[in-house]
């Protein structure tokens, strides 16, 4: 066993298990349906009563992103592609092949996505814009506000008005490499995931800083909670659960630290809904973590395959997982 606190409940037995035939690196839900991303080429859609593949891309699938309607994919084919139940169709394609690596979904059915330096946006009536950054973009998200694109760069990160033409974008500064950004759900904050073992953050309204340190691993997976008063991240041998609920975030305060083990968090997912936190671990375990007592469930034992991606389904009703190694749960609550 490598928890040190190993949980009292189980439901592993209740898991209906999968074989995606390759390696899972998203999950996420079409209406009610589990749909895996897939490492080369496909979606797998992983139904009640069956199971279907889907090619969306010649190579590699290097980003998703979905909204319960359509998954925004993009692949080392340097195309952008969006499948909802009726199939894939090309949304774009670089014109010099380069891989599209990033990729996310905004207000009014907007898509954007980044290939090397250059931010690309189509709005949901199909106007493209495009903002090239001062180095390979690295992360974008759409704010949850108006219409802004944050995108994270070496150096800091920018915040982008695609629809305002003559708007200067605001750049956030802290040197160094920033991997992945996101912004809290009422906008006031931007935090992004670092090359080192750290998160920067800073507080839109004055770029006041933030840095939020002490992990023992690049932080590479982030999420809100259903009422956007904490964050939670992998990178450490606990859950890590950042308090935004104040004015100041998680200035000068410690967070919440939860489901303690000898093994690495990896990936973690929010309950929609309820305050609970899905934490999968580097040595194949899934738990359910409350936040209210701490208390833990098992989904999945530890068997020395790392799960690669985790999510639940907008209700937050269903569970879903994958690992590396090709192997893939749904666990219905």
């Amino acid at each position: 066993m490598t928890d040190i606190t190993p949980p009292a409940v189980s439901l592993a037995d209740r898991v209906r298990h999968i074989d995606a035939g390759g390696a899972v690196v998203g999950v996420h839900f079409l209406g009610a349906t589990p749909v895996f991303v897939l490492g080369e080429e496909a979606l797998l859609f992983a139904g009640a009563t069956d199971e279907r593949r889907v090619a969306v891309h010649g190579g590699g699938i290097l980003a998703s992103a979905a909204d319960g309607v359509r998954i925004v994919t993009g692949g080392d084919d340097g195309r952008l592609m969006e499948t909802t139940g009726e199939g894939p169709r090309e949304l774009a394609a670089d014109d010099k092949k380069r891989w599209i690596d990033q990729v996310a979904l905004g207000p009014d059915g907007a898509v954007a996505w980044s290939a090397g330096k250059v931010a690309h946006v189509r709005t949901g009536k199909g106007e493209l814009r495009a903002w090239e950054a001062p180095s390979t973009v690295a992360g974008l998200h759409f704010a949850p506000k108006g219409f802004r694109l944050a995108i994270a760069h070496y150096n800091g990160a920018t915040l982008w008005f695609p629809n305002a033409a003559g708007a200067k974008p605001e750049t956030f500064a802290w040197k160094g490499s920033h991997l992945a950004v996101t912004m809290s759900p009422d906008g006031r904050f931007l935090v992004t995931s670092m090359q080192e073992a750290t998160l920067h953050g800073w507080r839109i309204a004055d770029g006041q800083h933030m840095r939020m340190s002490g992990y023992s691993a690049r932080v590479r997976s982030l999420s809100w909670g259903a009422d956007g008063n904490f964050l939670a991240t992998s990178g450490s041998e606990q859950v890590i659960l950042w308090p935004f609920d104040g004015k100041d975030g998680p200035m000068r305060r410690q967070p919440q630290m939860l489901a303690p083990s000898k093994a690495r968090v990896v990936a973690v997912a929010c309950h929609p809904r309820q305050p609970v936190v899905a934490a999968a671990r580097d040595d194949g375990c899934v738990l359910l973590v409350r936040l209210d007592d701490g208390a833990l469930i098992e989904v999945r034992q530890a068997d020395a395959q790392p799960v690669s991606a985790l999510g639940w389904d907008a209700n937050g009703r269903t569970l879903a997982f994958g690992t590396e190694a090709g192997q893939a749960g749904v666990l219905a609550l």
